[in-house]
């Protein structure tokens, strides 16, 4: 029996070794390979023999020696209907809320403010507007905006006139909503630069871009419904 119970041991953790070095080593393949990606991080599928790669805010797949590589399609699990890929997505590009730049952000309270989350837009984003507009439905929330102009130099332009704005919410919105200029000739200092800098570090490549409480992100517009259940947890 305690033979037995050792053999079993010992087994798991041959296992375990083995999972851990054909990881290791499908990482090593995809460095050798393509040596100016940087892979972040490398994991086993419920495919035998196929690995999930995460490298530059996006997720791929490969065989163990990287001979084969699948891009740009999603792994669904048919019997839960699930997006693996999405699912994994969330979990890879996730930012610790604390861990972000709130000093570079200007709050928009609404109600009592207890939940919140972080937005990314840009001035002249069609879809930001379209989330602006489902967030007039939205209350209860505190929302840190990041101005992050990335569609056009007039993007830029805007996103500083909002900063320099002594309301800046209000000169945010308004544009957003009414399509009413800021007022303000954006040439104070603001952080706008360092928020571009810092969205490009984490695979930022589209607005709107939200981050919630526990770190995950959502990118697209979305219903004020369907936000309320993300900032109530539900997903």
């Amino acid at each position: 029996m305690l033979t037995r119970l050792r053999m079993s041991l010992y087994l798991v953790v041959l296992i375990s070794s083995v999972a851990v070095a054909s990881e290791s080593t499908v990482k090593q393949a995809m460095q050798k390979r393509y040596p100016g990606v940087p892979v972040e991080s490398v994991a086993k599928t419920p495919l035998p023999g196929i690995y999930e790669v995460f490298a530059n805010g996006a997720v791929f797949y490969v065989d163990e020696n990287v001979n084969y590589l699948i891009m740009s399609g999603r792994l669904i699990d048919v019997g839960r209907r699930v997006d693996l890929t999405e699912e994994r997505l969330r979990v890879l590009t996730a930012v610790k809320f604390d861990q972000l730049p709130l000093d570079l952000a200007f709050r928009m309270v609404k109600g009592d403010g207890k939940r919140k989350f972080a937005y990314f837009t840009d001035p002249n984003c069609p879809y930001c507007k379209r989330l602006d507009q489902e967030l007039t439905k939205v209350t209860d929330v505190t929302i840190y905006l990041f101005l992050y102009p990335i569609l056009s130099q007039d993007s830029v332009e805007k996103a500083k006139a909002v900063w320099c704005s002594k309301d800046r919410v209000k000169a945010y919105m308004d544009w957003m909503l009414n399509g009413s200029t800021p007022a303000a000739p954006g040439s104070c200092e603001t952080p706008v630069d360092k928020i571009v800098a810092y969205g490009r570090q984490k695979s930022i490549s589209g607005t709107p871009t939200l981050f919630f409480a526990d770190g995950q992100r959502q990118t697209g517009w979305i219903a004020a419904d369907q936000l309320e259940k993300l900032l109530d947890g539900v997903r």
